[in-house]
């Protein structure tokens, strides 16, 4: 999606990718008037739009890796899934962009259950925050056994890497858990206590991206991503 105040969507995610020293090629999901207080209001791109736009940029530029972000309709997921299913690319990141900060919701519950049922199959790791792997799994995140118990959940459903972010747990340091099927890690950082926090899922989520692109393990990607 576009964020209109650029600190989160696509311009998140070109804005990390170049600094990283990663090409960026973008296919646009929905145009959003927002501001770092909340989303006023969202356009869908056309959905064979958004799927042209996938395909087309493949067959010329073949992407080591892809991001996904906002994706608020059944429909959409349905386009995407066909065009990962032609363009045939191994490192999926997908940043599940549920609810923005604000609170507005920004995807329906539809396309929540096809996510559920589908999409997380064809992805290498998923990068929820803890709302976002609340409503992914039904479970109540508290605590650092929560995340763990969520991340578990969520193998489930068929993602073989998990990284549940825990910015949202009111603790000193952030803890963020990676999990797979053979181990986990739990990544603490410092908390900065700041307002200028818009944007910064995306921005992880597509730092992971640009590391695990150009040919680091997916844990070491997490924890750059996580410095970033």
């Amino acid at each position: 999606g576009s964020d209109s105040s650029g600190g989160a969507g696509i311009q998140a995610d070109i804005k990390t990718a170049t600094c990283l020293g990663i090409y960026a090629m973008t296919a646009v999901t929905a145009v959003t008037v927002q501001n770092t207080i909340g989303v006023k209001s969202v356009v869908s791109v056309p959905v064979n739009e958004i799927y042209n736009q996938i395909i087309y940029t493949s067959k010329d530029i073949k992407p080591n890796a892809i991001k996904i972000g906002m994706l608020h309709s059944t429909q959409i997921i349905n386009k995407v899934l066909k065009s990962l299913n032609e363009i045939k690319i191994k490192k999926i990141v997908l940043d599940p962009v549920m609810v923005a900060k604000g609170g507005s919701k920004l995807i329906t519950n539809d396309a929540v259950e096809l996510m559920k049922k589908k999409l997380l199959k064809k992805v290498t790791i998923i990068t929820p925050n803890l709302p976002e792997a609340e409503i992914l799994t039904g479970v109540k995140i508290n605590s650092i056994e929560d995340m763990i118990f969520a991340a578990n959940k969520l193998m489930k459903l068929g993602v073989p890497n998990i990284l549940i972010k825990g910015g949202h747990l009111k603790s000193k340091k952030v803890h963020d858990i990676f999990v797979n099927k053979n181990e986990i890690k739990i990544f603490s950082s410092k908390r900065f206590n700041t307002k200028n926090t818009h944007g910064t899922g995306c921005t992880l989520s597509t730092a992971i991206t640009c590391f695990f692109s150009c040919g680091k393990t997916l844990k070491r990607s997490c924890e750059l991503g996580i410095k970033y």
